[in-house]
């Protein structure tokens, strides 16, 4: 009877919620960045982007795509580091294997963050965006893995990039610390 009352207890208790804290620093955005992580939606994206933060990968990793109106990318733990060649970033992941897709039915509105990827659904790593607008056309197509809950106003503020692709030129604004809550 024990076991059951615990089973149940265990079952009845609060998820625990894991979020991710990103200082922002440029010249464009400086402040903080606080996203909800959505455990449910996307298990296996959640795990691979906390371990990565919890390791310090994306400390100093820069936002190269940036396209007003639609979305800040970031992510690339071996291309996109402040000092490194940034011409390369973008095109580059972690040594941790590529993610088979977990798409929802979660819809792509301001705020939302999702994993970036090839043309190979499943090949998602360790880059992300998140949205300045909704974007209806990636719902069902990409994996959402958060929500900006604290700091749009910071991510607003993130340097644009230029032309349709949103390369960043000169110096990119970066997450200077990436931080895993729970």
């Amino acid at each position: 009877m024990r076991k059951l009352v615990a089973a149940f207890t265990l079952l009845a208790s609060p998820a625990f919620a894991t979020g991710l804290e990103i200082e922002i620093e440029g010249e464009g955005a400086n402040g903080t960045v606080v996203i909800d992580l959505f455990e449910d939606l996307a298990p296996k994206h959640v795990e691979q982007i906390t371990a990565l933060a919890a390791a310090g990968q994306y400390d100093g990793v820069v936002f190269h795509r940036v396209i007003d109106g639609f979305m800040a990318q970031t992510g690339d733990v071996e291309h996109g580091r402040i000092g490194s060649d940034l011409r390369r970033a973008g095109t580059g992941g972690s040594d941790r294997p590529d993610l088979p897709a977990e798409f929802s039915d979660f819809n792509y509105d301001r705020g939302v963050v999702g994993m970036a990827r090839a043309q190979d659904p499943n090949s998602a790593n360790s880059q992300f965006f998140i949205m300045f607008e909704p974007g209806p056309f990636l719902n069902g197509q990409y994996t959402v893995i958060g929500q900006v809950t604290d700091g749009m106003d910071v991510v607003d503020a993130i340097k644009r990039g230029d032309g349709p692709n949103g390369a960043v030129i000169g110096q990119p604004d970066a997450m200077k610390k990436v931080t895993v809550t729970e």
